[in-house]
C-alpha cells in the first residue's frame, strides 16, 4: 500500500471511530451526553436525532464511493459541535481536560482533508 493510499485511509477510519465510538454515550443517555444536550436545548430528540445522522455519517465515511458526502456530512456536524464548545459549552465539559472538543476538532480536520482530496467526487466542484 502505497503512503497516499494508507493516509486516505486512515483519514477515512479516524473520523468513523470517533463517530461510532460516541454513539454509545448518546444512545445510552449517559450524563455527560445529556447534560450537553440539555445545556444547548435539544434533550432528548438534538441527542438521539444527531447520533442517527453520527452513525450514517460514519458509514458514508467508511465507503469509498461515498466518502465525499461522509465528509460533508462530518464538517457541518463538527462544525455545529465547535461552534457549540466555543459559546455555550466551553472547551471543557464537566471537567474532560477538552477531550470532546478535541476529537471534534480532529473529526472537522479529517473530514475537511477527505473533502479537499475527493473534491473532483463532489458534483458542484466537478469541472
Amino acid at each position: 500500500m502505497k503512503t497516499k493510499q494508507i493516509v486516505f485511509v486512515l483519514l477515512r477510519i479516524v473520523p468513523a471511530i470517533i463517530l461510532l465510538q460516541t454513539l454509545y454515550f448518546k444512545f445510552s443517555a449517559a450524563p455527560e451526553s445529556v447534560f450537553i444536550f440539555e445545556t444547548l436545548g435539544l434533550e432528548p430528540y438534538g441527542r438521539i436525532g444527531l447520533g442517527v445522522v453520527e452513525l450514517i455519517t460514519a458509514m458514508l465515511l467508511l465507503v469509498p464511493r461515498t466518502t465525499w458526502i461522509g465528509a460533508l456530512l462530518g464538517m457541518g456536524i463538527m462544525a455545529g459541535a465547535l461552534f457549540s464548545h466555543i459559546t455555550t459549552l466551553g472547551v471543557v465539559v464537566q471537567d474532560d481536560g477538552g477531550t470532546l472538543f478535541i476529537m471534534a476538532l480532529i473529526t472537522f480536520l479529517c473530514c475537511l482533508a477527505l473533502a479537499w482530496t475527493q473534491r473532483d467526487q463532489i458534483p458542484l466542484f466537478k469541472r
